[in-house]
């Protein structure tokens, strides 16, 4: 079975995953208490979500190597950053520690893809 031609960052595994991760904190940190609203709540969201956006950015930016690597670096940085509001949200008591590992390890798959894309990002980019 051949897999469908990648046409844009949404076609992409990594982004499908962290798209579907970043929803999933977003309905858990509902349930965060209020007094996080504006720390660990509004951080995580932002970051869960900016794993996406800089995805998205790095795909827009494959006619240039440093650029795209520099945007999948942030993608992974964000990556790395929400696994730490994970790790805060579990010690806190906001999650619980199953639901933490699974997102966590969900967080470090999309780590491995990226880390493998950005050293080897000559077959991503489009050739001038």
């Amino acid at each position: 079975m051949e897999k469908e031609p990648i046409k844009s960052h949404e076609d992409l595994e990594v982004y499908k995953m962290a798209f579907d991760v970043a929803m999933k904190i977003f309905e858990l940190s509902k349930k965060f208490p209020v007094e996080e609203r504006y720390s660990l709540t509004d951080q995580i969201r932002r970051s869960s979500r900016s794993v996406c956006a800089n995805l998205a950015e790095a795909w827009r930016k494959r006619r240039y190597e440093a650029a795209f690597v520099a945007k999948l670096n942030d993608s992974e940085a964000e990556a790395a950053e929400t696994q730490t509001w994970l790790k805060f949200a579990v010690k806190c008591s906001y999650l619980d520690v199953d639901t933490g590992r699974e997102l966590y390890a969900v967080y470090n798959r999309v780590l491995g893809i990226l880390v493998t894309i950005i050293n080897n990002p000559s077959p991503w980019l489009i050739k001038r």
